[in-house]
């Protein structure tokens, strides 16, 4: 593993305490009856759907935290293991994306349903390409990062509105800016050691996308 990035994984903790604190309310504080009506896209209560998403998520997360620890520690038989895994956690992970997309639909406002549409098709589109670089270890890395950032989106979310009392506008564009303060770090950060940062070009590039038809639609 690239010098730079041996602690990856050891950052990657952090979305676990994100998460822990945006879906507290929401999600974890109504552990173990769930009853009362969330704070979600579609205004519902919590259902076994969303159990089944949270939980998908999570594994996912853990991927994300386990995969560079495994890399670190020349754990790679574990960690070949593990993303074969992930062919079959993935497609599942999609699955429940579009199962609230449908939820989100046929609620008040359906157009609120490009939120998990357009984070569904930012994970397809970075673990695609972290697939495609399976066999360009440095490429691969840097995709799957792409992923996590993915994971921002509905956790600064809920932190801006439940916890900082921001405007839902101003809590996504602040989820912009710091997903692009993040690639701005890591290009610096690659730049100083010569290697190649066009990954988190690519990855940037698909966030300004997101971000401007965001503001567009919503």
């Amino acid at each position: 593993m690239e010098k730079a990035y041996k602690n990856t994984g050891y950052f990657m903790l952090l979305l676990v305490l994100l998460v822990a604190i945006g879906f507290y309310q929401s999600y974890f504080s109504q552990f173990p009856d769930f009853k009362e009506n969330t704070t979600a896209l579609s205004h519902s209560r919590v259902a076994m759907f969303d159990h089944f998403h949270a939980a998908l998520a999570s594994i996912w997360i853990l991927f994300l935290i386990g995969q560079p620890l495994l890399i670190r520690y020349r754990r790679f038989k574990i960690h070949r293991l593990t993303g074969k895994i992930s062919y079959l956690v993935f497609p599942l992970l999609i699955l429940s994306f579009i199962v609230l997309i449908v939820r989100i639909l046929h609620a008040e406002h359906p157009i609120l349903a490009y939120m998990p549409l357009s984070d569904g098709i930012l994970l397809i589109l970075f673990y695609s390409l972290a697939i495609y670089n399976r066999k360009n270890t440095p490429k691969h890395m840097r995709y799957m990062i792409g992923t996590a950032t993915v994971f921002f989106g509905p956790t600064f979310g809920r932190i801006g509105n439940h916890i900082l009392g921001l405007q839902p506008h101003v809590t996504q564009n602040l989820h912009y800016a710091i997903i692009y303060a993040i690639l701005i770090g890591v290009i610096l950060i690659d730049k100083k050691h010569g290697k190649n940062f066009k990954p988190y070009i690519i990855i940037g590039f698909a966030w300004i996308i997101n971000q401007f038809l965001f503001n567009v639609l919503l």
